[in-house]
């Protein structure tokens, strides 16, 4: 019933459904009240659900074009591959046409991902049976090659925003690839930090949205304090300050950074430290954002708290007064208690000097 570090599976279902709001409405509700033995098990029920869902309002259709040789003229001919038929002594004609079809991206990552729960047998029998029955619905839908996914290109309009969070849930599956053992058996990657990085980040940012819309919780884009008449080439050439969590609290900005790592520290000749790379780019984010030097911009790496007795809880300034905070939070307690440390967190920034 738990994860690496020993994080229940009911907070990461907590965290879920922050991430994505959507499970707090519809027919997901009953979910909560459920155990899971596996992280991929409380997959399935979403998808289960969740595709459940989509199948009454139909599985979304596009235009697919489609290039055939064919005895008589379908939708366009193609001139040129006519041409080439007959000069084959052929009489075919080459056509391209328009197909509106449910075998498109989007419903293609999602039989995808039920293909691979199916396969795999921590996933409990009922749960599987009930996805083997909405398979039936996917007959006219390939497969999909996961290299092959461009995950950034997806747009969701009214027409596919009720796939928007389970594909979010398939990327967490497909990322997990699987692994056959000798006996035969299909066994799943562990849920990994990448995976849990990406939701941990989410969740922090929306747990803000939702509860504290007086900090005007953000993702950040900070500019670069040079000088602005440099060449344009040369500004191209620097890489991007996209922050995770921006808070604006009154005259004062907490930038958050959020981490999850194995070690929340790193060693060197057996001394522990912050990781150096996550120092230097809060330091970066805050000295950039901070232009006129003025103080009231403050940066805190928040790390997920791990099983290592050494838990980092650091605060220092620097001579023109912003702060910088390492904390970390406890995924692996009661979620009442998880959000009271996130109550907590911004009032760091407003803290008396």
């Amino acid at each position: 019933m738990t994860i690496d570090k020993g994080i229940p599976i009911k907070n990461i279902y907590y965290m879920l459904t922050y991430a994505f709001k959507e499970l707090k409405h519809n027919n997901y509700e009953h979910i909560e009240g459920e155990s899971f033995e596996d992280i991929y098990d409380l997959f399935a029920e979403i998808l289960s659900l969740g595709v459940a869902c989509i199948l009454k309002q139909g599985l979304h259709r596009e235009y697919i074009i489609h290039s055939d040789t064919l005895p008589t003229l379908k939708g366009k001919m193609n001139i040129t591959g006519t041409i080439k038929e007959r000069m084959n002594r052929r009489l075919n004609l080459v056509c391209d046409y328009d197909d509106f079809s449910v075998n498109n991206v989007y419903n293609q990552i999602i039989k995808t991902s039920i293909e691979y729960l199916l396969a795999y047998s921590d996933v409990d029998i009922t749960r599987r049976k009930n996805l083997r029955k909405l398979m039936i619905f996917f007959d006219e839908v390939d497969c999909i090659d996961i290299n092959h996914i461009h995950w950034d290109a997806l747009r969701y309009d009214r027409n596919t925003r009720t796939y928007q969070m389970l594909h979010s849930i398939c990327y967490f599956i497909m990322q997990s690839q699987l692994l056959t053992t000798e006996s035969g058996e299909v066994k799943m990657s562990s849920f990994t930090d990448d995976h849990m990085n990406l939701l941990f980040q989410r969740f922090v940012m929306e747990y803000y949205k939702r509860h504290h819309p007086e900090y005007k919780a953000s993702a950040k884009q900070i500019k670069w304090n040079i000088n602005e008449n440099a060449a344009k080439t040369s500004l191209d050439m620097l890489p991007i300050m996209q922050t995770d969590i921006t808070l604006t609290i009154g005259d004062r900005t907490l930038i958050i950074d959020t981490k999850y790592y194995a070690n929340t520290t790193q060693e060197k000749f057996k001394k522990p430290s912050i990781h150096s790379g996550n120092m230097f780019q809060i330091q970066a984010y805050v000295s950039n954002e901070d232009m006129h030097h003025s103080g009231k911009v403050d940066g805190m790496l928040l790390y997920a708290k791990t099983e290592s007795l050494l838990q980092p809880d650091v605060q220092f300034s620097n001579h023109d007064g912003n702060i910088f905070l390492v904390k970390t939070l406890d995924l692996n307690q009661d979620f009442d208690r998880i959000k009271k440390q996130l109550d907590e967190i911004p009032y760091y920034a407003v803290s008396p000097r």
